[in-house]
Parts: structure tokens; sequence; C-alpha cells
């Protein structure tokens, strides 16, 4: 017996359904997504597309709402299958999109963040549409330093295309 439609991640050993994303998830995604495209070749880019393997208590394989592959990862990459192993380099960008819950936030801004910065991701945001914030964690002698956006304050990134306010990215729930 197959599994139910949805969306999964491999977690303490068993594989769990992960929550229906409310609709402004995937705009705010994909309105980012249209911005570092007109950037980036689309080989760099990935949508809810491509796992990353981490290695924590809570789990083995996730699956970001947005990636900005480094050159070195998306030639390794290639067009095989769309797993980000743990002996690959690490994306430039991950970008989640939380989806309302207690839960899922603690998941984003807790686990994910312990994840990530393991496998020494540069930056990592953490979009919450319900709270209206953004909160961008840089990672600065393998701790992520953390800054929170909300309104029309600038999002400073790395990625010099992203220079946006936390309006502009936000708006689109509106």
């Amino acid at each position: 017996m197959g599994l139910p439609e949805g969306r999964y991640e491999f977690v303490n050993g068993e594989i769990v359904q992960l929550p229906f994303e409310d609709r402004i998830n995937a705009k705010i995604a994909l309105y980012l997504l249209t911005r570092l495209a007109s950037v980036f070749p689309e080989d760099r880019l990935s949508c809810k597309d491509t796992e990353i393997e981490v290695r924590s208590s809570k789990a083995q394989m996730r699956v970001p709402d947005l990636m900005l592959l480094s050159e070195e990862l998306a030639a390794v990459l290639g067009n095989g299958r769309s797993t980000i192993t743990l002996d690959m380099p690490s994306p430039d960008l991950i970008i989640e999109v939380v989806s309302p819950g207690s839960t899922n936030e603690d998941r984003d801004y807790n686990l994910k963040r312990s994840e990530y910065a393991a496998r020494r991701v540069p930056e990592y945001w953490a979009i919450n549409p319900e709270e209206n914030k953004i909160t961008v964690f840089t990672l600065v002698n393998g701790i992520y330093k953390e800054a929170v956006y909300t309104g029309e304050m600038v999002i400073q990134s790395r990625i010099e295309v992203l220079r946006l306010t936390a309006e502009q990215v936000l708006k689109r729930k509106r």
C-alpha cells in the first residue's frame, strides 16, 4: 500500500507526512524564486524539489521551500537524483516559509537552524507570514547570527539580489 498524497520527511527513522501549506507560503517562495531566477541560472535554483541530508536526532532529510545552490553543488548534482548528501557541498542559501502552528515554528527556528548550521549553510531564512517577520541566520564561525526584519526594514543578505524589505516579501499574504 502506497503513502497518501502529500509531502514527507524522514524523521527519527520514520517517514512523516508534512502538514499541507497555506497558499501564502507558495506565493512567497514563488516571489523569491522569480527574484533569484532573474539573476541566477535555473540549475542553481531549487524550489521544493531537492532534499538535503542532515544529521540530527530528529531528521535525516529536509525538503526546503527554496534553495540557491553553489556553482560547485549544482555541478555535482547535475541532472541526477535531487538529493544533497552529506559529502556534497552545501547550498549558498536555504529559505523556509514557516507554516502556521507552534510545532512548525519550533521545527523551522530551532531544529532546522541547528541542522543547517551543522551542514555549514552560509545563510538560512525563516519567513513567518503569521508574525509578519523574516529571520535571517548568517553563519559566523560555525554559529548562526540572527537578525529579524519587519515592515520596511531592508533585509541584509549575502545574496545581493535579495536586497528587499520584509514588507516586499510578506505583502503576498494580502
